[in-house]
C-alpha cells in the first residue's frame, strides 16, 4: 500500500481510543502495518486505518470518530496534492493496490520480502497483516513456494536479473525480472511435500527465535549466517546473533531446502552460481516453448485459471531440452561467476546470445540505480498478482 498520508498510521493505543474492539467491523479497517524496516529490522508494531470500499458518507455514518481523525490528520495533507484523485478521496489511501487485494482473499498469509535489502529473506506475513509499498508481496499461502523462493537457485537468480540501489549497493527485487521470468520446477507432490515442510521448519524457526530474542533481527541473522558461511570469524554483534538464531541450525535448514529445490528440478545441490543461471535460463525458454503449446503451468490454477483443466500435457519438444536436462552442449566447463554486477549481467547476455534467443521484455531502469541493458528472458502469464 502506498499511503500517501502518515495521518493513517496509528498506535496500537491511537486504534482503541478511535474504537478498534468496540464498535463491530472496525476491525477490518485498522489492520497492523509493516514497511521495509520492520521486516529486516526491529518492528514499530503500528497499524493503519485502511477505509479502501468505503465511500466518504459511509465513513461519516459507521465510524465517526475514526472518519474526524483522518480528516484531520490525512485531508489537509491531501488538499494540497495535484493529483485529483488523491485530493477527492483524501480518506482511501493513495494506492489501495485494489487490483492485488482479490488475489489475497481467502489466504490465511502471503510472502514477503523487501524490495531493497541486503539479503534476500521471504517471510510469511499473516494476511490480517497490510504491506507498505517497499515491500514485495506475492499471493502465496502454501509454503513449498515459500521454500522455492528461499532457495539458493532463486536467491542466485534474483541478484542476477534484479538491481542494485543505495550507497550500500544493495540488491533490488524486481518482480518484473526476479519474479515473473524465474522458472518453477515441475516438481511431484513427493517433492513438494518435502519443500513444503522444510519452508514451514524454516520459517518457524525464524520467528521462534524473534519471539524468544526481541532484539533480533532478520538482517543481524543473516549476517551472521553469511559469517558462518564464509568461516570468518563473527563480529561481537554477529557472534550475539549467531547465537540466538541458533545460526548452526538455520543454516543445516537453509542447506536441506537448497537441496531438496535442487532435487525437484532433477539438478545436483552443488551447482556454482553460473550453472545454475545457465539452467535457469535454459529452462526459462522452454516454459516460453511450452506456453507458445498451449501448456501452461499456472501456479495458482484455483484463482489464475478457475474451471480449467488440472492435469498437465508435456508438449513436444526435443528429450534433450526438456525441465531438468540439459544438452551435452550446455556443459561446458563452467565460467567463473563474477562478483561485480557488469560481469554477471555480461555472463548472462553471452549464455543467452549463444542460445539464440530474441529480447522479449527489456530490465526496467529505477531512480538512483545503474542502468541495464536488455536482458533475453521470457516472461510467463502464469505469473501471479505480485505487488511493491
Amino acid at each position: 500500500m502506498k499511503l500517501h498520508g502518515s495521518g493513517f498510521i496509528v498506535t496500537p493505543a491511537e486504534a482503541e481510543s478511535l474504537g478498534l474492539n468496540h464498535i463491530p467491523g472496525l476491525e477490518k479497517h485498522i489492520r497492523h502495518y509493516r514497511n521495509g524496516r520492520d521486516l529486516t529490522g526491529k518492528s514499530r508494531e503500528v497499524m493503519v486505518i485502511d477505509l479502501f470500499g468505503l465511500t466518504e458518507t459511509e465513513v461519516l455514518k459507521r465510524f465517526p470518530t475514526v472518519y474526524q481523525w483522518v480528516a484531520e490528520q490525512v485531508k489537509p495533507e491531501r488538499d494540497h496534492n495535484n493529483r485529483a484523485t488523491y485530493r477527492d478521496n483524501w480518506w482511501i489511501f493513495g494506492k489501495p493496490r485494489r487490483e492485488f487485494r482479490p488475489a489475497l482473499a481467502g489466504l490465511r498469509r502471503y510472502i514477503s520480502t523487501v524490495e531493497t535489502a541486503k539479503h534476500r529473506v521471504f517471510v510469511f506475513l499473516d494476511a490480517s497483516i497490510l504491506p507498505d509499498n517497499k515491500l514485495i508481496n506475492i499471493a502465496f499461502d502454501d509454503a513449498y513456494f515459500l521454500g522455492i523462493l528461499s532457495s539458493r537457485l532463486h536467491v542466485v537468480w534474483a541478484l542476477a536479473t534484479g538491481g542494485h540501489l543505495g550507497v550500500g549497493n544493495d540488491p533490488v527485487y524486481v518482480k518484473s525480472r526476479c519474479f515473473e521470468t524465474f522458472p518453477f520446477p515441475a516438481a511431484d507432490e513427493y517433492h513438494r511435500q518435502r519443500i513444503r515442510d522444510l519452508a514451514e521448519r524454516l520459517d518457524a524457526h525464524r520467528k521462534a527465535r524473534q519471539a524468544e530474542h526481541p532484539g533480533l533481527t532478520l538482517t543481524g541473522m543473516y549476517n551472521a549466517l553469511e559469517r558462518l558461511r564464509s568461516g570468518q570469524p563473527f563480529t561481537p554483534a554477529e557472534k550475539k546473533a549467531h547465537e540466538q538464531a541458533l545460526g548452526t541450525v538455520l543454516l543445516t535448514l537453509h542447506n536441506e531446502l537448497d537441496a531438496a529445490v535442487a532435487d525437484a528440478y532433477g539438478w545436483p545441490a552443488d551447482l556454482s552460481d553460473s550453472e545454475i543461471l545457465s539452467r535457469l535460463v535454459d529452462l526459462n525458454t522452454i516454459r516460453a516453448a511450452e506456453e507458445k503449446q498451449g501448456l501452461i503451468r499456472w501456479l495458482r490454477p484455483e484463482y489464475q485459471a478457475p474451471g480449467s483443466a488440472r492435469e498437465e500435457k508435456s508438449p513436444t519438444l526435443p528429450l534433450d531440452t526438456m525441465p531438468g536436462q540439459i544438452s551435452k552442449q550446455k556443459t561446458a566447463e563452467p565460467i567463473p561467476w563474477p562478483k561485480d554486477e557488469t560481469g554477471r549481467i555480461a555472463i548472462l547476455l553471452k549464455t543467452l546470445r549463444s542460445l539464440g534467443r530474441e529480447a522479449t521484455t527489456p530490465m526496467k531502469s529505477r531512480p538512483g540505480s545503474k542502468a541495464h541493458p536488455p536482458q533475453k528472458l521470457n516472461a510467463s502469464p502464469r505469473a501471479l498478482p505480485c505487488t511493491a
